[in-house]
């Protein structure tokens, strides 16, 4: 855990193609990129800031996801997100989030991630089925 500081980044692109839109995630029915989208590319640029640097047997699961979805990108268009680590308090961890498609923002906002040993993670999944 003394690997993750303030500061680290992460990214995470896609380019938007039709299995990408409000319609077919179920989001809208407008034909641009999806929010659930954009969030998922969010958590993915988090997740390549901090994942290789975390004890072997650990992960980090997101816990609180703020964001807001500013402009529309139309099918055919790059979108690159950005994490940013704003802090580490114990296993937690802060991010501050961008996201731009290639004319201007698209989205912003804040996330938390917490960082797990996946063995006992599973263990309390586990008890939750028995």
């Amino acid at each position: 855990m003394d690997a993750l500081k303030t500061g680290l980044t992460g990214s995470a692109t896609l380019v938007v193609g039709e299995e990408h839109t409000a319609p077919r995630v179920g989001s809208g029915r407008v034909h641009v990129l999806a929010t659930p989208v954009m969030i998922n590319l969010f958590e993915a640029a988090a997740l390549e800031a901090i994942e290789r640097l975390l004890p072997p047997g650990h992960q980090s699961l997101g816990t609180i996801l703020n964001v807001r979805h500013v402009a529309a990108t139309p099918v055919g268009m790059r979108v690159t997100a950005r994490a940013e680590v704003l802090g580490v308090d114990g296993r937690t961890v802060r991010f501050r989030l961008e996201a731009h498609d290639e004319k201007e923002l698209i989205g912003d906002g804040a996330h938390e991630r917490v960082v797990v040993n996946v063995s006992k993670f599973d263990q309390r999944v586990q008890r939750k089925l028995k």
